[in-house]
């Protein structure tokens, strides 16, 4: 895997967490199976003021995945896998909660994950524990592992690639027959030219319009209305991502 770059603890009382709230809904609802509801409301509203207490943020936007998804119009087995899932007793109601005391916002067409890479600046914080929202560049915060990190272009890039050939299983997404984590880390790596890690995954699939489609459906989005297209890399400058400027985002962190 791509190792991101550890960054000092910032003041952040300026910035803004983009908290990923699917998340915080599901591990909140999970451990309370033998609890009571009020006792699921307490465990989501414990871990929002914890994310924020840690970041030491205010601002924050709290982000929740609605029932429509793109994903599934152009990839109909797109989390097919998950429809016999067993999902927590308290999770409807945990993201209820969400919404009606930390206002959290209900997505419509794309996922969370979506909302969290359109919204990224120099001025947020992604607090999440999903590994696909490493292919945002800025700042990170693991809210379990309670670790800050901080992505550059050329590092979520690579994240982005090694993906293709991982796949996601737990999304019903199918990567390269025999690349595993460690496998897929050793091909992308060494690669810092967006072009060349495009053409190395596309020959490493057997199927390119699979491999198309893969893309369009790990790209997590930094603009509303985007589809994920091959142009997006190929005008991309060296220049933005060399490895000697992987500081090139990174400036303010340093306090």
């Amino acid at each position: 895997m791509c190792q991101v770059t550890q960054r000092p603890h910032p003041s952040r009382s300026s910035m803004t967490s983009l908290i990923d709230a699917d998340l915080v809904a599901f591990r909140s609802a999970a451990t309370c199976e033998a609890e009571s509801e009020i006792i699921a409301h307490l465990r989501c509203d414990d871990m929002m003021r914890k994310i924020l207490n840690t970041t030491e943020t205010v601002s924050y936007k709290a982000y929740l995945s609605g029932a429509n998804n793109f994903r599934k119009t152009i990839c109909p087995d797109y989390k097919a896998n998950r429809k016999d899932l067993v999902r927590p007793k308290w999770l409807e109601s945990c993201r209820e909660f969400l919404v009606s005391e930390w206002g959290a916002i209900v997505t419509d067409g794309i996922e969370a994950d979506d909302e969290l890479g359109i919204n990224q600046t120099e001025d947020t914080i992604i607090c999440s524990i999903d590994k696909d929202l490493k292919q945002i560049p800025g700042r990170h915060f693991n809210f379990v592992k309670e670790e800050f990190f901080f992505v550059t272009p050329l590092q979520g890039m690579q994240q982005f690639f090694m993906q293709t050939l991982i796949g996601d299983t737990s999304d019903n997404i199918f990567g390269v027959r025999g690349l595993g984590p460690k496998k897929s880390a050793k091909i992308i790596e060494p690669l810092t030219d967006y072009k060349e890690m495009y053409n190395v995954c596309r020959d490493l699939y057997s199927d390119p319009d699979r491999f198309s489609l893969n893309c369009k459906l790990l790209w997590i989005l930094r603009e509303y209305n985007e589809v994920w297209t091959p142009d997006m890399i190929f005008g991309e400058s060296n220049a933005n991502h060399n490895p000697s400027d992987n500081n090139n985002m990174s400036n303010s962190d340093v306090e």
